[in-house]
């Protein structure tokens, strides 16, 4: 019996020791997509919104997300401006590395962007490049400024925390052209940049409009890729792209090892893994909300430009700058394509002026960036959804509302992104309700109580 206790206190040693070098050499996918998760939250989270790094694994990462992520510990090199997340302390490591201008990307080999970056520069205090004085002023009225025009009983419904919700981060409503009322949450203000998730489509679907108003893209263009000529998926259309409703296929669940998550935190080239993938029904007949058709149309409307340089100058250029969105960062993947699904980090004022570009029709101070009518075919129920989507990357129902039901306007429209990211834009009304946080979905927070109290003050 000594004998065998000694087999058993040698096996009980060796076991853990055999496991612990299969997973350094062997991890699962699962741990490498957390840990890629990890490092590329922080690392956006510290180099763009100048978060705490600890915080930011506690907080962002590790209460909302799956139970292994409890496991991962981070370090961050402030000089490299690099992030490592290493699950167990040593596994499967997940690395994230920041550029001037691009945010943060995934790199899961440690090697650093293999392109050139001429946005260096070009995220918090850059200047608007139509030269207005008071852009970024905060004393000068919202939008040119950080001033709003507080409405006392607005402001009264983003101080109810039930209608703000758990997590809320930042709330701002606009009215009629004005900042009428915003709140912040704990450890945020109105200059920390916070991340849009999928609002982010609405902003790369706004980025091809502007190339079509360049004459650059159309709409019914077809044969979009190189790869797709050798089979049925050249009879793609660009406005099938935008409607999702291209029939590519595409696992969006985020609760395991799928083509989401695969595509957000192992792959180096998103819309080259999105565009790989083969049709699962026929181009225009069957609607399927997919962030890698959104990671598609980044590909294509920098292809649009015969100078890679100047399309990844092209969002802070022709967009953000105009716009005096000095906060705005679209983070681009290591291949060099902006990932127009996920990737967008703005102040609430700066997610406020995209809603309010939005409103006034592609336009501002008088300035046409989008082509007329533009958005209202955003907002034009896709042939596919249902009436739930749109055919610009927006939502026309939220928590299980459709727009012109339930005393929402007929025209409302919504962007939104995980974790309870979301902006009500009302045309009709000039009016925008931006809220952001870090709120699951199984909290069962119900953003629309917020925006039907808004709508019900106005009358």
């Amino acid at each position: 019996m000594r004998g065998l206790s000694k087999k058993f206190g040698a096996l009980a040693v060796a076991a853990p020791a055999a496991a612990a070098g299969w997973l350094a050499l062997y991890p699962p996918e699962l741990l490498k997509v957390g840990d890629g998760y990890a490092a590329k939250i922080v690392c956006s989270n510290v180099f763009l919104a100048g978060r705490d790094p600890q915080e930011v694994l506690a907080v962002d990462v590790q209460a909302p997300g799956h139970p292994l992520l409890k496991f991962v510990s981070i370090s961050v090199d402030h000089h490299e401006q690099r992030v490592t997340a290493r699950i167990f302390g040593f596994a499967a490591p997940g690395r994230a590395v920041h550029r001037p201008g691009l945010g943060c990307m995934n790199t899961g080999n440690g090697v650093a962007e293999a392109f050139a970056n001429p946005a260096a520069g070009g995220n918090a205090g850059s200047k608007a490049a139509v030269g207005d004085p008071e852009a970024g002023d905060p004393e000068a009225e919202w939008p040119e400024g950080g001033r709003a025009e507080i409405d006392p009983t607005i402001q009264t419904f983003l101080e109810d925390p039930e209608l703000a919700g758990p997590g809320m981060r930042a709330i701002a409503v606009i009215r009629d052209g004005r900042l009428v009322a915003e709140r912040y949450g704990p450890g945020i203000d109105r200059d920390t940049p916070l991340l849009g998730w999928s609002m982010t489509k609405s902003v790369t679907a706004a980025l091809v409009g502007m190339r079509i108003a360049e004459g650059r893209m159309d709409l019914e263009q077809d044969r979009l890729l190189a790869e797709w000529d050798r089979d049925e998926r050249a009879a793609i259309k660009l406005s099938d792209l935008l409607g999702m409703q291209s029939g590519l296929a595409f696992n969006e669940d985020y609760g395991d090892v799928t083509d989401v998550t695969r595509m957000l935190f192992l792959e180096s080239d998103m819309a080259g893994f999105a565009a790989s993938k083969p049709l699962a029904a026929a181009a225009g007949t069957k609607f399927s909300y997919s962030s890698g058709t959104s990671n598609i149309l980044s590909r294509l409307w920098m292809r649009s430009f015969d100078d890679p340089a100047a399309a990844l100058a092209y969002p802070r250029l022709a967009l953000f700058e105009p716009l005096g969105m000095t906060s705005a960062v679209m983070e681009a993947d290591q291949s060099g394509t902006f990932v127009g699904s996920s990737y967008m980090y703005a102040t609430a004022q700066d997610w406020a002026r995209i809603a309010q570009f939005l409103l006034d029709d592609g336009r501002w101070k008088g300035r046409a960036l989008l082509p007329e009518g533009y958005v209202d075919f955003m907002r034009k129920p896709s042939a596919a959804s249902g009436g739930d989507y749109g055919s610009g990357q927006v939502w026309l129902t939220a928590n299980g509302i459709r727009a012109g039901t339930g005393g929402f306007p007929a025209d409302s429209f919504w962007m939104l992104g995980h974790d309870g990211q979301a902006i009500m834009l009302v045309p009709s009304l000039r009016l925008a309700v931006v809220r952001l946080g870090l709120t699951p979905w199984r909290d069962g927070y119900n953003v629309q109580a917020l925006n039907a109290k808004v709508i019900d003050a106005l009358d």
